[in-house]
């Protein structure tokens, strides 16, 4: 069985809209589309560019694929070669209600039981990567139908915007897979696996812990 990769860039307050382009998603006069470009570093880049390696799969929401495959057929034998080269490559399936235009080689729509129709995804594939998608990540999150989360968080607030985990998230434990990194303007990369159980809860308030105490 393959695996699930969900890439998200957000910002501290964990919206995660539009981070790449004025008019990549302005629903509810979204004012900040593009908020990611200032914060881009090489460090970044070299961990975005790590993050897709071994890819084989690529699984978007509607709105994502829309943008990508207007901009990454074109991209072959720029600065971005590789990963143009890669994203152009492989399988790209497309979760959406409505009809996309699927004339990107090798892009297929799914069918409505997205649940269903992921599962069938991870066993025929081993590295598929879910890039933005925000609506698409909350049923990946709902259903648990993820193996790896990599996040990074950008050190500014926009108070407003669709948010990282907004409406999809529910009980789940993580388990941080490397330590920490963060790049010289302050972008923090986060890289977590999906593990077993539900979070558990304690009590921090006896006689060992501190808290409650007097001073």
């Amino acid at each position: 069985m393959g695996l699930i990769h969900i890439e998200l860039f957000a910002t501290l307050d964990l919206v995660g809209q539009a981070p790449g382009g004025p008019d990549e998603d302005t629903e509810g006069g979204f004012p900040f589309g593009g908020w990611q470009a200032p914060l881009m570093d090489d460090v970044a880049g070299a961990q975005v560019g790590a993050a897709y390696e071994g890819t084989d799969a690529l699984l978007l929401g509607r709105r994502t694929y829309d943008i990508f495959a207007a901009y990454w057929p074109h991209q072959e034998g720029g600065e971005d070669d590789g990963i143009a080269t890669l994203f152009n490559s492989v399988p790209k399936y497309v979760a959406s209600r409505g009809r996309p235009d699927l004339s990107w080689a090798g892009s297929t729509q799914l069918g409505p039981d997205l649940a269903g129709a992921v599962r069938e995804i991870r066993d025929r594939h081993e590295h598929v990567k879910v890039v933005g998608s925000l609506n698409l990540v909350q049923t990946l999150l709902r259903e648990k139908l993820f193996d790896r989360l990599d996040l990074w968080v950008h050190p500014i607030m926009l108070g407003v915007g669709k948010k990282v985990f907004d409406g999809g998230a529910v009980p789940t434990n993580v388990t941080l897979l490397e330590p920490p990194a963060a790049g010289p303007k302050g972008t923090v990369y986060l890289r977590y696996g999906l593990a077993d159980g539900t979070p558990a809860t304690g009590d921090m308030t006896g006689p060992d812990r501190g808290a409650g105490r007097e001073v």
